[in-house]
Parts: structure tokens; C-alpha cells; sequence
């Protein structure tokens, strides 16, 4: 089920409402590598660098309140934790593969500039 927040009701605001779920530095960055399939945290981690332990722990906890992705723990030694999207997740995609395009774009334009 999705989290609700508190300002959930004071826009009307479509792009408002996406950006206050996928919005932030970390978690289009985490759902476009979960487009390629399922991850570990590990995974995700070494995708992401400059990101803290903390705060993609947290990402993916908002992510999965969100019901944009499952985790899955099995019950094995030492115990083993899988990320995917689900199918409300996967519904970004289009939007995700926009975005990268986009940015694609502007990097070529900043490298120009340069």
C-alpha cells in the first residue's frame, strides 16, 4: 500500500505528486537499474557509489511503501534480500527511458559548452 504523506491532498498538481514519490537524487537512479531486473542490495550499492548504505536503505524503504518495489528476503545463511519492480513500478519505464535520453542530451550539451 502506498504511504501517504501530508501534503498528498494540498496539490492538485500531477507532477507534483510523481516528483514527491520518484523525486530526489537516489531513487530514479535506483528504479531505472531495477528496470534491468532484480538486484541485491549489494548490487544496487555498487551501482550507485555515492550513495550512502543509509540513505539506499531508506530510498528503497520509501520505494517498496511506495508500491514502485518488492523486496524479497529468503530465508537462507546469511540471509539473502532481493529488490524488483513491481508492475506500478514498471509502469515508470517510459518515463525513466525519458529521462535518460534527456540526460543524455544535456550532457552532450554541457560537453560542448565546455
Amino acid at each position: 500500500m502506498a504511504r501517504k504523506r501530508d501534503d498528498d491532498s494540498k496539490t492538485n498538481c500531477a507532477v507534483e505528486a510523481s516528483l514527491g514519490v520518484i523525486g530526489g537524487r537516489w531513487k530514479g537512479v535506483v528504479l531505472y537499474w531495477l528496470l534491468k531486473g532484480t538486484h541485491r542490495f549489494g548490487e544496487l550499492r555498487k551501482r550507485l557509489p555515492n550513495c550512502s548504505q543509509r540513505m539506499l536503505t531508506l530510498q528503497l524503504r520509501e520505494l517498496e511503501e511506495d508500491g514502485l518495489v518488492k523486496r524479497t528476503v529468503y530465508a537462507e545463511v546469511p540471509p539473502r534480500v532481493e529488490y524488483e519492480l513491481t508492475a506500478f513500478g514498471r509502469s515508470l519505464e517510459p518515463v525513466l527511458m525519458g529521462l535518460r535520453e534527456w540526460g543524455e542530451k544535456y550532457k552532450r550539451r554541457l560537453q560542448r559548452a565546455a
